[in-house]
């Protein structure tokens, strides 16, 4: 008995060592303390130029809605129901939650059971025999179960691999849904502004038209000249010219919404195609604080994801290095068919089993590896906050200067349509030349065209700056990206803190 007694001790000692030495090599992840997400420049309050123009609100989700357009509202819903690219974010996001189901589902037990029937004649030399073996029916009954013990943490640095993975590719679909949503409400503005101008142009168009009727009157009654109507005629087809510009510039766009739809250009509803009239924000664009801007950015949350998966490969690799360790049990009966399950031919088995590869074959070299890229991912972590401050910042700047701008042309535009109106009665009445006239009303034309050229680009300015605040992704509209799957996964790290 005491004999025994040792034999297990000395069986399980290996395993009970192998427990007390149960630990996960490589580093833990946090965020490192010399990442830029860390420094004050992330942390600084947004530059706000002008305060009339934004507010300290957070950003809503769904942005596009503070328009109060519905046709606008529409679109956007549309587009996250058929975008290709969100479905391409969708499949990408199924995919790599089952990869983090077949990590999860790494080591632990498994089993193998196996069943065999065959006529064979055994060599005799093989068991040092000098006779011949008789011809038999051969039988094989046997099942295995193991259990893989994961001392060293290769399987859990797997798992946080493959769960930092998965939320890296839901971050990049939510960056899909947001830049959709941006092309959309984009291409919605660029074909209302180059409805808008087209209008306009028309209505210009209209008005040197009346100019170089009246020439031709005056002329006809002795009071004006054929120059003068040519000078006319030749800023009348001046004016035409431009008119085929800016429909061309409303079918691109309508050509460009209605891929962004996954429809053909006739299918967009007549008010998207017949818009002539911007968009207007009714209130400041809320745009947060910049520690607020870090977190909300899905390529932010993605690069910080992919630093997290970098580091948990540094464990993979390390715990390569080490022996893995198994328990294992075996039962089974090996034999002549017609003997199975006796006790000549039962077997069984159970005990430790320890694997452990030498040489390393350039192990080590994949663990410093690993570490270089890990070291990479923050790089490009810092690179993607820098990125998004500048871009935020830029689009502020901008934004603020194009309303400064705009604002001066309405003024400009008010005192030459009061300087036109002038000289075009003084002309009417015989006080003014024709060419004086002409000049007012070219003029007036051309500031009027970069009056709505200007709201144009202010309008386009604010969908960039709201692409640059990252609102969007965590809107009350569900997406196809978001709704891939619906397997649990573990909360990105805080990016305000290390």
């Amino acid at each position: 008995m005491k004999r025994h007694r040792l034999h297990v001790a000395a069986t399980l000692a290996p395993l009970a060592l192998a427990l007390g030495a149960c630990k996960s090599v490589g580093p833990d992840y946090t965020l490192p303390q010399q990442a830029y997400v860390n420094a004050p420049l992330a942390n600084h309050a947004l530059d706000d130029a002008n305060g009339a123009l934004v507010s300290r609100d957070a950003v809503p989700g769904n942005w596009w809605q503070l328009y109060d357009d519905p046709v606008l509202n529409g679109l956007v819903r549309d587009a996250l129901k058929s975008n290709t690219d969100l479905r391409v974010a969708a499949a990408n996001l199924a995919r790599s939650r089952a990869a983090l189901v077949v990590a999860n589902e790494q080591g632990g037990f498994s089993g193998k059971a196996e069943a065999a029937v065959q006529r064979a004649q055994e060599s005799a030399e093989q068991y040092l025999l000098e006779n011949k073996l008789p011809v038999v029916n051969e039988g094989a009954v046997g099942i295995n179960v193991s259990y893989e013990l994961d001392l060293f943490g290769k399987l859990r640095r797997g798992v946080e691999a493959a769960r930092a993975d998965s939320e890296a590719v839901k971050a990049a679909g939510d960056l899909a849904r947001i830049t959709v949503v941006a092309d959309v409400v984009r291409a919605y503005v660029e074909a209302c502004s180059a409805g808008d101008e087209l209008a306009i142009a028309k209505q210009s168009l209209a008005l040197q038209q009346q100019r170089v009727a009246l020439s031709q009157r005056l002329r006809d009654a002795g009071r004006g000249n054929q120059t003068d109507v040519t000078r006319g005629v030749t800023q009348v087809r001046t004016l035409s010219a431009d008119i085929p510009r800016f429909e061309g510039r409303r079918k691109i766009a309508q050509y460009q919404l209605a891929a962004l739809l996954a429809r053909a250009p006739a299918d967009l509803p007549k008010a998207a195609a017949e818009c002539e009239r911007l968009p207007k924000l009714r209130q400041p664009i809320p745009i947060g604080d910049g520690a607020a801007l870090l977190r909300r950015r899905p390529d932010v949350r993605e690069a910080e994801r992919q630093l997290a998966a970098a580091t948990a490969r540094i464990g993979v690799a390390t715990a390569a290095l080490y022996p893995s360790v198994s328990i294992g049990a075996s039962a089974g009966s090996v034999g002549v068919a017609a003997d199975l399950f006796s006790s000549t031919t039962n077997r069984w088995s159970f005990g430790p089993l320890i694997s452990w590869s030498f040489p390393v074959n350039g192990q080590r070299a994949r663990v410093r590896e690993a570490e270089a890229a890990t070291g990479g991912a923050l790089a490009h972590f810092d690179g993607v906050v820098l990125n998004a401050l500048r871009e935020t910042q830029s689009s502020l700047a901008t934004y603020a200067a194009d309303v400064q701008r705009t604002d001066a042309l309405r003024t400009a535009y008010e005192s030459a349509r009061n300087s036109a109106d002038e000289t075009h009665r003084l002309y009417a009445a015989g006080r003014e030349s024709f060419i004086s006239d002409l000049d007012a009303t070219r003029t007036l034309t051309s500031v009027r065209a970069q009056v709505a050229a200007a709201e144009g680009q202010v309008a386009a300015d604010q969908v960039r700056l709201f692409l640059a605040l990252g609102g969007g992704w965590d809107g009350d509209g569900a997406t196809a990206a978001a709704d891939a799957g619906s397997a649990a996964t573990a909360p990105a790290a805080d990016l305000s803190a290390p």
